[in-house]
């Protein structure tokens, strides 16, 4: 067991160097897409003074317009701003039909949705940064920061300047993350637990800037009856590297770092993205690109054949190439046959603007505009039964994607929120029902992604009543197979309908006792003057009887 006292500044700096060491061969393929898709993200081999001009290798921009895109469709599939997008549940089915218990979870749903969607958190436009390192890189790291006087604080942390290590189980357990600070904003963050070198500084250049470390790792001594930093799950280090020495150390009860990939090849650390396995697409498309301008600047602007006669293109007979120019003697006087002939190449723009035209198609289909398009065209011009069909194969298609976020990102994210909000005592008090519990909780998810996989199920009522259509006619009594009620509640659920609009199951048989002690009292009210007639003619009867007699 490694004590925390025998972690040297040192030491964590050679750990950094072996971490990268092992990355090289990620860095270089990364610092390609990069210049190709993204410029404006952090560098991974090359070292630029800040301003420089980042896009000096893209000609065509489709795959750069694509990654954006590409986040977009992500973002919309898995956390989507204008939706709650999971719910929390307790693990006991039993528990969740009681009212005070479904309460709690969705009150403690809101608290979550209330900390993202605070302006200070930050979580939309940071998770959206690392949707594009997932679909450029391959990685995504997002720090999920307690704020001390409440709520959580969100930070994308690009991968260039991030390592990782994994446990035996192939999980992220260690992050190291690089970053600088000016002399100034050194003094002001560790007062005079500052580095030396940027208290010298600030008096003469308050901007010069020193690299620091944030690493967190597992605690060997962790305790989880204490709350002391040092017990902590994870133990955490600040390092100035220039002068190799830790300014602070800390702890975290959860690893801070949402460290996800796309893919990861089961020998290797880092994930591989689309951009990766597309990027021969991507350099051959900038490739002809550039032979499209080429071509196209010939063909708009071609070279000139001249005639070698010893005068044209002399003194005043200069050819002349501006718009509305004359060039004496560019004719023959006796035949009016032109001296000066543009150059046909023969170029085949069109056969030229095919071949982009496929490479971007495969683009775009790595980054899922195809699917987005697809679907958009579905809503438009399908049947119910149709588009239900369509959604569950393109769930298919996005499952390893959005099963592997939603395992390494979300999932991680959610259970830290909790935790925070818990320690800041922001959610409600547990019912005793989920004290029993030990209050165990599992997480749904209800984006368009978990939907389009679910469809199946509401696929599998509307083609089962579509093909037993007829016998359900002859026997009514068939549809009691179902239970209708829990077949629409969840087909509700599947389709975007929030549960909250739907009544209880107890409400539900209040409401069907109403409706039915409501239908047998306008029945015996629609019965009661047919009855009133028949006493009277009975009356009538008898009183007309008793006459004759």
């Amino acid at each position: 067991m490694i004590g925390l006292e025998s972690i040297t500044a040192e030491g964590l700096i050679q750990r950094l160097g072996q971490l990268r060491g092992r990355r090289v061969n990620f860095d270089t393929q990364w610092q390609e897409t990069k210049n190709l898709l993204w410029p404006d993200t952090t560098d991974f081999t090359q070292d630029r003074s800040p301003g420089s001009k980042t896009n000096l290798e893209i000609f065509d921009m489709d795959p750069a317009m694509s990654l954006e895109r590409g986040a977009a469709v992500l973002e919309t599939f898995l956390t989507p701003r204008t939706q709650q997008w999971h719910k929390l549940t307790p693990s006991n089915k039993d528990l969740a039909k009681l009212p005070r218990v479904k309460e709690f979870f969705e009150d403690a749903t809101d608290i979550l949705f209330r900390f993202r969607n605070s302006t200070r958190s930050r979580f939309y436009s940071q998770v959206h940064e690392g949707y594009k390192s997932l679909l450029q890189a391959g990685n995504s790291n997002l720090f999920v920061q307690e704020v001390p006087t409440g709520g959580v604080s969100y930070r994308y942390t690009p991968i260039g300047a991030s390592w990782i290590d994994v446990d035996h189980e192939g999980i992220v357990d260690t992050v190291f993350y690089e970053y600088k600070l000016t002399a100034k904003a050194s003094v002001s963050r560790w007062k005079e637990r500052a580095p030396k070198c940027a208290q010298d500084a600030l008096a003469s250049n308050p901007f010069m800037e020193h690299t620091y470390l944030h690493v967190v790792m597992p605690n060997d001594q962790h305790d989880p009856e204490s709350m002391r930093p040092e017990h902590m799950a994870f133990s955490a280090f600040e390092v100035c590297v220039h002068t190799k020495e830790i300014l602070d150390r800390s702890g975290y009860h959860e690893l801070p770092y949402m460290w996800s990939r796309y893919t990861v090849n089961p020998a290797e650390t880092y994930g591989r993205g689309p951009a990766m396995l597309v990027l021969p697409d991507i350099k051959t498309l900038q490739e002809i690109e550039k032979t499209f301008l080429r071509s196209g600047q010939k063909a708009a602007d071609p070279p000139l054949l001249v005639a070698d006669d010893g005068k044209l293109g002399r003194g005043n007979r200069r050819v002349k190439l501006g718009a509305g120019k004359m060039t004496i003697g560019g004719v023959d006087p006796q035949t009016g046959r032109p001296l000066i002939l543009p150059l046909q190449t023969g170029a085949r723009l069109d056969i030229t603007h095919e071949m982009q035209e496929r490479r971007r198609m495969l683009i775009r289909s790595a980054f899922f505009l195809d699917i987005w398009e697809i679907l958009a065209q579905d809503r438009v011009e399908m049947t119910a039964t149709e588009f239900l069909g369509r959604m569950r194969e393109k769930g298919q298609l996005l499952s390893p994607v959005v099963g592997r976020q939603q395992t390494e990102l979300l999932g991680p994210m959610i259970q830290r929120e909790i935790a925070i909000a818990q320690r800041q005592g922001k959610l409600p008090q547990l019912p005793p029902e989920l004290v029993e519990a030990a209050g165990e909780y599992e997480i749904g998810y209800e984006s368009d992604a978990t939907r389009m996989q679910k469809a199946s199920q509401v696929e599998a009522y509307t083609r089962t009543f579509e093909a037993f259509a007829p016998m359900l006619q002859m026997n009514p009594s068939l549809l009691e197979l179902w239970d209708q009620p829990a077949a629409i509640r969840n087909g509700f659920e599947i389709l975007g309908g929030s549960t909250r609009d739907l009544r209880s199951e107890q409400e539900y048989e209040e409401a069907m006792q109403g409706a039915a002690q409501a239908q047998q009292e306008a029945a015996e009210a629609e019965q009661m003057p047919m009855a009133a007639k028949g006493v009277r003619d009975l009356a009538e009867a008898k009183r007309a009887a008793q006459a004759a007699a």
